[in-house]
């Protein structure tokens, strides 16, 4: 049986972050998301794969080549325009069968991808308390009655997880699929007009993370960060402290007086300290640099990025090839605590979260003593000049002076 993964989006919810990445590429425990989901299917006994990208997918094809560092075998089809997860899916008629379907940029647990797996065609199904942003499901037993697409006023709290086991029936559904009031072929559409000839079961889901917006990253960040196990490949100094689980790579320096409070990870050829405080967690990439007297706490920093003086950067996501300067320092926390507001794409969103700093996307530089306040949404190559102050949403290539 083959797995199909849709990787081909773009995610403009994650902006800035997805300026210069696809989705499926962003990192969460220093891995991308699109990595997770293929170690999850592995593990469910999947060993043949097919990336179905589009944008940007030099960056998909080129971290994941054929599969083999991970024994599995992976090709790919570009989608081209995106014309909708029915048109993603139909591309894959002439190479497959029976086969798994599953969203690449929402991590599914091995245990439930299994469960699809088996014999019949099936729907991975969640519950959840606030369902308006998904497709709403209607079960008559344990079999599907009906998708309906983001409803106002959900009729139930049980949704579609975006996991699914087909046949070679769907493409012909497929085919007599039409566009969709967004423009789209939906999968949804070509499923509805299935299951009104064809039974499909609902399999509820025990793991599942959805990443809409950029500070989920966060949430499947903490999930992920408390399953892991210690393992230390690089150099702590003496007069380190590590507590609880802390994860350090290859060629990974800690240098002495840092303490670090896990769950945390740190990836390869990056360099720790001297004396400064990594809290619970936060994931550090490659070729990283977190220095004296820094205070890191809930947050990504991408790889090639630097936190290297005098910093304070709490619940917050740091792309690739960043510098902060000296002094620079993130606010998390509103002074009336109450929920932060984030804008992004122009539009304000209530992000649900009390505590959240900035997301900075990639080649970002600050100057000394910059402030950066809450629910800040940096794009990618801005410039925030010696004591500059940004807040709310910055475009890329912006500049403060």
């Amino acid at each position: 049986m083959k797995c199909v993964i849709l990787a081909a989006g773009e995610g403009n919810r994650m902006h800035p972050l997805t300026y210069t990445r696809p989705k499926v590429m962003l990192p969460i425990a220093d891995k991308p998301i699109l990595e997770w989901n293929l170690l999850n299917a592995r593990a469910a006994g999947l060993k043949e794969y097919i990336f179905i990208v589009s944008y940007k997918s030099e960056m998909v094809r080129e971290y994941f080549g054929n599969g083999k560092p991970w024994n599995v075998k992976i090709s790919y089809i570009n989608q081209g325009k995106a014309m909708g997860t029915a048109h993603a899916i139909g591309t894959v008629e002439p190479f497959v069968n029976d086969f798994i379907t599953l969203c690449g940029d929402t991590i599914f647990g091995a245990s439930d991808i299994k469960k699809v797996a088996q014999k019949g065609t099936k729907i991975g199904l969640i519950q959840m308390d606030n369902a308006t942003e998904y497709g709403i499901v209607e079960l008559k037993g344990k079999h599907l009655i009906k998708i309906s697409e983001k409803m106002e006023h959900p009729s139930s709290n049980v949704i579609n997880a975006g996991i699914y086991h087909f046949n070679k029936k769907i493409f012909d559904f497929i085919r007599r699929t039409a566009k969709s009031p967004r423009g789209e072929f939906e999968i949804t559409d070509s499923i509805n007009k299935m299951v009104s000839k064809e039974p499909m079961e609902g399999v509820f889901l025990k793991e599942w993370r959805d990443v809409v917006y950029p500070w989920h990253l966060l949430d499947a960040n903490e999930e992920i960060l408390k399953k892991l196990k210690t393992k230390i490949q690089g150099t702590v100094e003496k007069n380190v402290t590590l507590k609880g689980i802390v994860v350090v790579g290859k060629d990974t320096v800690i240098r002495s007086g840092t303490y670090i409070e896990g769950p945390v990870v740190i990836g390869n050829n990056s360099k720790i300290g001297p004396n400064c405080y990594l809290r619970p967690f936060t994931t550090i990439g490659n070729h990283c640099h977190v220095g004296n007297a820094c205070e890191v706490k809930n947050s990504i920093i991408m790889d090639h990025s630097n936190v290297p003086h005098l910093n304070y950067v709490g619940d917050s996501i740091i792309g690739q090839h960043c510098n902060l300067g000296a002094g620079t320092t993130v606010a998390n926390l509103k002074l009336d605590k109450n929920n932060i507001a984030v804008v992004l794409n122009g539009k304000k969103i209530d992000s649900k979260r009390r505590k959240l700093g900035m997301v900075m996307g990639d080649n970002v530089q600050t100057g000394i003593n910059s402030i950066i306040n809450v629910g800040t949404m940096i794009g990618n190559d801005v410039f925030i000049g010696p004591g500059g102050f940004a807040k709310n949403e910055l475009k890329p290539f912006s500049r403060i002076l």
